[in-house]
């Protein structure tokens, strides 16, 4: 069984104080490294003293300390997120040092603290694990088949039209990729072609 992540559904924001330091927690769905440092970029105030951050996506993870001591901002945060179970998730914790130093402990305690306080607040939805396929029909069951596809769970993303039929693009839930299949062959009675990349 692959195991289930979560993703955020619309962004949120957490704010507390810890000794006279102010911590706001911006966090936001991110599919991307782009996405996240643009969400990085729109959010961060430069007026502030430490603006942390670090996301985590399909295409791995990175956390940032901005001058806070190595280890102590960016890294909790990180493990708020996977903490939580979470992926596609850009964090921000913007800090304004409020004249008290909080130590290396204290600032692992607040940045990732803080964090993990908005992705709490966070709606979230599970992400369910999904693969795409390429298949076949001629013109005569397209109508048929496209029914008892999707009844199946497939959800067609694409549909292209030839002289000999039609192909489709599906994404269907892995858990559900082998009833997908047999119901497929059967409505094609094994003439059609399957494909997955």
């Amino acid at each position: 069984m692959a195991e289930l992540f979560s993703t955020l559904t619309a962004a949120c924001s957490f704010e507390e104080e810890v000794k006279k330091s102010r911590f706001i927690a911006h966090a936001a769905p991110a599919t991307n490294a782009a996405a996240a440092l643009a969400f990085f970029s729109e959010t961060g105030d430069p007026a502030a003293t430490h603006n942390c951050w670090a996301y985590k996506t399909a295409e791995g993870y990175r956390f940032n300390d901005d001058g806070e001591p190595g280890g102590t901002a960016g890294r909790p945060i990180l493990q708020a997120i996977e903490g939580k179970g979470l992926t596609d998730v850009a964090v921000l914790v913007i800090r304004y040092f409020g004249g008290t130093k909080l130590g290396t402990g204290g600032l692992v305690r607040a940045y990732g603290g803080c964090a993990a306080k908005c992705l709490d607040a966070a709606s979230k939805k599970v992400i369910v694990p999904s693969t795409t396929v390429y298949c076949t029909c001629n013109y005569s069951d397209a109508e048929r088949v496209k029914v008892r596809l999707t009844q199946a769970g497939a959800v067609i993303s694409d549909e292209n039209f030839g002289a000999q039929g039609v192909t489709w693009t599906l994404v269907i839930p892995v858990s559900d990729l082998h009833l997908v299949q047999a119901v497929y062959t059967d409505q094609t009675k094994g003439k059609g072609q399957w494909t997955v990349p």
